[in-house]
């Protein structure tokens, strides 16, 4: 048990004689121009007895100065695991008190053991011992939500693999006298290697979804992950089919794998509170360790059950693997939601800055956390005038007051805000709805995107309050006079809005924790419009 000490000058401490003889020498206290009467100490030696009582044996001469009845608090105060205890002497031992006064301990107790507590002393220390091997010392409240989750999910996930590497060595024939050593070997170096080659090419193309759409790619390839652990399944079935279900299976798996490797350093960084990013990312590697030989303790222990009948243990897969997978995905994603990213994406920063518009305070990671969800979906931004950050697209319909908006542009605007019209995919349904377009200069920094976006929503708040009267507008593209006049109006007062919110939005931003340096943006996100001036 590893103990801090802390020092506090709230109550002085208790006069201790010294061992030695004095000198009769007479001091003056501040307050008093009165000697104090020596003291005479005893000559015995130095003993620690069993209840530490002092070994200072004294008395006081008579005198005008008493001996103090009640107990002295000492200034040493010991923070152990769970129990704040400061040092009381009564004269006569020393004990160690609780902060709210109760269930005082001698130390007399804490150093003989209590054979009646013996055992739950154990307990309570085998417990730490096990924390400490399996959690970070310094993390979020909500990492043992997660690292619930994540048992559940390495458990059946790892179980799930046993079964489908032992399903794809009875497809190649291994353990069977018609086996072909050379043949299985070389499918098993083919799937590989397209597998790895197929990593590469997903890594290369999608890396920024990593940042961006973190919990989303994450979740999708599990997904994928456990498809594929259906298609390794079935090649027992489909043994002429060997090498292109597994590598079908081995490139989903080493696509998933990629994700898991790529994202799990920022989902690390999350819990780390105190730049312990080492020790969380090591704590990691041991529970997927434990816990996938627990997931392997359950594989072995239903091929042992059912080792007396070929046949059941053969189906055996197929039963187990809808419902291993289920808990798998389940598991994932509810360790997902436990998982607060601090860092900035459009998708976050508008969440943030929706509720500061409506409400006035900034949401904390853990709220935006909650909204965001997984979005596996991808259902954000699909509500009235979603705003999307990039260039106006040219197949779109684009109203005359986004023109007219480009044509008044300044050299010392770093970013302007227009509308487009979104028409839907389906012909059937022919449905035509509003957006909002920020569009950002070359050159621009992050101020200017969270003021641009802060604007935006300013915007979004006026339309929405005046939706019938923007619905009627939309048939003629506000094309009339008085639609651009209103229109300009509410662009430069959502603008002197923006500015006025931008510093306290952002002090509050860093207040609760968001990472402000940066925005995470897409590749689309990231188009930047230049000026050209005259």
């Amino acid at each position: 048990m590893q103990f801090s000490f802390n020092f506090s000058a709230s109550n002085p401490p208790p006069y201790f004689p010294f061992p030695w003889k004095s000198h009769k020498t007479n001091f003056l206290t501040p307050s008093l121009d009165k000697p104090i009467i020596p003291i005479k100490p005893s000559l015995n030696p130095l003993t620690l007895s069993n209840s530490l009582k002092t070994s200072l044996n004294y008395e006081f001469q008579r005198g005008n100065l008493d001996e103090p009845t009640s107990p002295a608090s000492l200034p040493v105060v010991i923070l152990g695991s769970g129990a704040v205890l400061r040092y009381i002497w009564d004269r006569s031992e020393l004990k160690l008190v609780s902060v709210d006064g109760n269930n005082a301990v001698s130390l007399k107790s804490l150093l003989i053991s209590d054979f009646e507590d013996g055992f739950g002393k154990l307990f309570r220390m085998c417990s730490l011992g096990v924390r400490n091997f399996f959690l970070p010392r310094q993390v979020t409240g909500n990492y043992l939500q997660y690292v619930r989750w994540k048992l559940l999910h390495r458990v059946f996930s790892s179980a799930l693999q046993v079964l489908a590497t032992q399903a794809m060595f009875r497809a190649i024939g291994v353990g069977y006298s018609c086996s072909l050593p050379s043949a299985a070997a070389l499918n098993w170096v083919l799937k590989d290697g397209l597998g790895r080659l197929s990593r590469c090419i997903y890594t290369a193309s999608l890396a920024y979804a990593f940042d961006t759409n973190l919990k989303r790619v994450r979740f999708s390839t599990s997904v994928l992950f456990s498809l594929s652990i259906g298609i390794e399944l079935l090649t027992p079935a489909y043994p002429q089919y060997f090498l292109l279900l597994a590598t079908i299976a081995n490139i989903a798996k080493q696509i998933s794998l990629a994700c898991y490797l790529a994202t799990g350093t920022a989902i690390h960084q999350s819990f780390a509170v105190a730049d312990n990013l080492g020790e969380v990312s090591a704590k990691a590697q041991i529970q997927t360790v434990c816990f996938d030989n627990l997931g392997l303790m359950l594989a072995a222990a239903l091929n042992i059950l059912f080792k007396n009948n070929q046949r059941l243990q053969a189906g055996l897969p197929f039963v187990v693997y809808p419902i291993f997978s289920a808990i798998d995905l389940i598991g994932i994603y509810q360790g997902l939601k436990h998982v607060h990213l601090q860092t900035l994406t459009k998708d976050r920063l508008e969440i943030i800055i929706t509720k500061w518009v409506e409400l006035g305070c900034v949401p904390s990671p853990a709220d935006v956390s909650k909204v965001e969800g997984v979005n596996f979906m991808r259902s954000n931004g699909r509500g009235l005038w979603p705003i999307r950050i990039g260039c106006l697209n040219p197949k779109r319909q684009i109203p005359r007051l986004s023109m007219t908006t480009m044509q008044l542009l300044k050299g010392e605007d770093m970013y302007f805000v227009c509308l487009e019209i979104i028409c839907s995919r389906l012909a059937a349904t022919h449905q035509v709805s509003q957006g909002i377009v920020l569009c950002v200069r070359e050159g621009s920094c992050t101020a200017d995107v969270v003021m641009g976006l802060l604007q935006a929503c300013h915007i979004r708040k006026a339309m929405l309050s005046g939706r019938c009267r923007w619905e009627d507008n939309l048939g003629a593209c506000y094309d009339s006079s008085s639609v651009l006049r209103h229109w300009f109006e509410l662009v430069e007062d959502s603008k002197q809005c923006a500015h006025r919110d931008f510093t306290l939005l952002n002090d509050q931003m860093l207040e609760v924790g968001w990472a402000c340096r940066n925005i995470l943006l897409s590749t689309e996100e990231q188009a930047r419009y230049s000026f050209l001036h005259g």
